[in-house]
């Protein structure tokens, strides 16, 4: 892409983050302007940023264009950028203005270069402060050098600025002046690296794919404690040692704490952070740092990958088959598949790091497409979890219990010896499951091969694949025992109160994170836990995510099966990995750990697997059953998501989508549906789906465009379109 420069008075394009839909024209200001600079534009009666586009369209009367107000002191995005957020759009079918909103998400990023007024901690601690004061000092121990401004820091503790300026006077808060956005500490790559064993060849692997430049990916698999990450830093060093920037996305702000740490032990310094728990000032700070190139090395969440680094050189995908770096609401995107593009178009390597990789990711290296590194074997003398099975269907639990009897003992011994356990429960956002306690059995639909979930408003079981309804039978169609049908699965609370009634001496901690109000609770509740301040944990998803628990040695599953009983295609790799990377809590240091998996379907394929550990053999059945079946990684699909106050409007509406099919049927495309939504309403939006489906080589989003763009949406509709839907609420 050619960069132009633009003289006062010539018409130009600016794409600003409005919804209209395309870049406007405008005339370039006095003193000119280039492709990329960011601007100020007005637009009615407001002014609002943008960025030039290229050379305007020419169809509005040149007399009548209004000009640009000011160029922003800002470096102008690049051009692999901006052919980066059209690429994106053009795949996911998303609004350019949309998209340009994700790369631009910093506050003031026209504001000159200037002086601030920060606080931190200065002088000794009172031992009695009042709370409010407590709150203070609590919140600035917990940004740590981050430079925090008066407002800032009222708001990060909920006091009053008036209790901070009262700690100012004490002396136990410094008030100084600091430039506003600073570089970051240099981080040295000629450290010396610590890796051992299998690790030495696959940091050599990355660090060659590094030196040679150029773009590529490579599946980095390993075992849960093999030592990925040390792996993958050596790639970050080979990049830093050619002067390059690296960005490292984590799938949890959760997992930061850790391994802040470990980039600091490794290269002497903290890199930059991305995510939501970030201050206005660090967020302004870290987009114009990694523009100018005053950061080496990025950490963050999946929005990190819309920053405008000057000279990216490697992306590093860790824990790449989490399902939290797909985007769920506004922008529909996959950070891991983004990711991809973004080092494409940039001819860099990109590295996706997993113990247990998502299937399209190991269906990409099985073709080559991708280079695949194994490490077998944990880091130092720690050894991967014993894995048990719990037969639920012999246990007779009454109806307020869900822990057996063999993992209560399990538990008890524990306790006994000072060793922490974990309490898994399987809650990923399913619909509830109706099974038969007696033997195990779940409803599938009689029109297609989907589970049926219970509706509890219905009163009913829905197919969530084609509609169909049926009402809740009460009598097990499979072993016929009667009244044994119930919805599986505890919740936190109730499981929760059920570990204090059975160990009352025992310290609980429950880790979910709808649970704490802030990311940094979040991480210094973990933080509390790997120091041993709890005897037993309960947790969900969260707790499988990268977390080191020196003390753990059990982890109890409490409902293994019910990953298996969604409608989701994936439903069967995602308790393979979630079990499997829960599991690699257990025994992380020098004792050896147990996993223990309460199920009702012991002779279930995936359950075996989890348990027998034969990987391989896993991956290569389910991808044997996904190409027969013609559905991702072999197939392409995308998910319609309607919703309207309107429950008739939003049926209608889908139900002549679906009549429609015609510029989806020219490609081979079948679509299913319209069926509810398994949330049916959401902040009292009514919410129907349709499926499309199509082979892997169709042009899908051309199709799409064409077949949604034939009906004009009501006022009160919304219509979002999921390209390869991870999720089906």
């Amino acid at each position: 892409m050619v960069e132009r420069v633009y003289a006062s008075g010539e018409r130009i394009g600016v794409l600003t983050c409005e919804p209209i839909g395309h870049a406007l024209d405008y005339l370039a200001p006095e003193g000119g302007c280039g492709d990329g600079d960011f601007v100020e534009v007005p637009l009615g009666p407001r002014k609002v940023l943008g960025v030039v586009w290229g050379k305007g369209e020419g169809s509005f009367d040149l007399a009548k264009l209004r000009a640009v107000s000011r160029v922003l002191l800002a470096a102008p995005m690049r051009a692999e950028m901006r052919t980066f957020l059209m690429r994106a759009a053009d795949y996911t079918l998303t609004p350019l203005p949309a998209m340009l909103r994700l790369a631009t998400r910093a506050p003031g990023l026209g504001l000159p270069p200037a002086m601030q007024r920060t606080y931190r901690l200065a002088g000794a601690v009172p031992n009695r402060l009042t709370d409010a004061r407590h709150k203070v000092v609590e919140a600035l121990r917990q940004m740590g050098t981050s430079p925090v401004t008066l407002a800032e820091l009222a708001d990060l503790a909920d006091v009053s600025t008036s209790v901070i300026k009262g700690l100012v006077k004490l002396g136990v808060l410094a008030e100084e002046e600091a430039p506003r956005d600073l570089p970051y500490p240099g981080l040295d790559p000629a450290r010396p690296a610590r890796l051992v064993g299998d690790q030495i060849a696959a940091g050599a692997a990355l660090d060659l794919a590094v030196a040679k430049g150029g773009y590529s990916t490579t599946l980095l698999k390993g075992v849960t404690g093999s030592g990925k990450t040390e792996v993958y830093l050596e790639a970050v060093a080979a990049a830093l040692r050619r002067g390059q920037q690296a960005l490292v996305l984590l799938p949890e702000i959760s997992l930061t704490g850790d391994f802040l740490a470990r980039v600091e032990q490794r290269f002497g310094a903290r890199p930059g952070e991305w995510h939501s728990g970030m201050t206005a000032t660090e967020r302004r700070r870290l987009w114009k740092m990694t523009a100018e190139g005053g950061v080496q090395l990025v950490v963050g969440a999946r929005s990190a990958l819309f920053l405008p680094f000057r000279d990216l050189g490697l992306i590093v995908v860790d824990e790449e088959h989490d399902t939290s770096y797909k985007q769920e609401e506004g922008v529909l995107y996959h950070a891991r598949d983004m990711a991809v593009l973004r080092a494409a178009i940039l001819g860099c390597p990109v590295v996706l790091s997993s113990a247990t990789p998502s299937l399209e990711s190991w269906a990409n290296a099985q073709s080559g497409k991708y280079a695949r590194i194994d490490l077998g074997a944990r880091y130092g003398v720690a050894q991967l979890p014993q894995m048990h099975a719990i037969d639920m269907r012999a246990e007779k639990l009454a109806g307020d219990r869900n822990i057996s009897a063999p993992l209560a003992q399990a538990i008890a011994a524990r306790i006994e010896r000072g060793e922490q356990s974990l309490l898994f429960l399987n809650r990923r956002g399913y619909a509830p499951v109706t099974i038969c306690r007696a033997c195990g059995h779940h409803i599938g639909c009689d029109d297609c091969d989907a589970r049926m979930v219970e509706h509890r408003f219905l009163k009913r079981l829905v197919c969530h694949q084609c509609g169909a309804t049926k009402p809740i039978p009460v009598v097990c169609p499979a072993c016929g025992v009667t009244g044994r049908m119930a919805p599986v699965g505890p919740g936190v609370e109730r499981l929760a109160e059920e570990v204090t009634a059975r160990f009352p001496e025992a310290r609980l901690a429950v880790l979910s994170s709808d649970l704490f109000s802030t990311a940094r609770a979040l991480k210094d509740e973990i933080a509390k836990i790997a120091e041993g301040a709890a005897d037993i944990i309960i947790g969900t998803q969260i707790v499988a995510k990268g977390h080191n628990f020196p003390l753990l040695t059990l982890v109890g599953v409490i409902d293994a099966d019910l990953g298996l009983q969604g409608s989701d295609l994936r439903a069967a790799e995602r308790t393979f990995q979630l079990i499997r990377q829960v599991a690699g809590r257990a025994g992380r240091a020098e004792k050896q750990g147990t996993a223990l998996l309460q199920t009702y379907q012991p002779d279930h394929p995936v359950i075996m697997a989890i348990l027998g550990g034969d990987e391989e053999a896993f991956w290569a059945a389910e991808a044997a059953a996904r190409r027969a079946a013609g559905v991702p990684p072999y197939g392409r699909m995308a998910g319609i998501i309607l919703s309207s106050p309107d429950v008739a409007q939003v049926f209608d509406f889908g139900a002549e989508l679906a009549r429609r099919d015609a510029p989806l049927r020219r490609i081979g495309a079948v679509v299913y549906g319209p069926a509810p939504a398994p949330i049916a309403r959401v902040r009292g939006r009514h919410r129907v789906r349709l499926l499309v489906k199509a082979d892997k080589t169709a042009p899908l989003q051309a199709a799409l465009a064409a077949w949604v763009g034939q009906l004009k949406q009501p006022n009160q509709l919304r219509l979002a379109i999921d390209i390869d839907p991870q999720s089906f609420y």
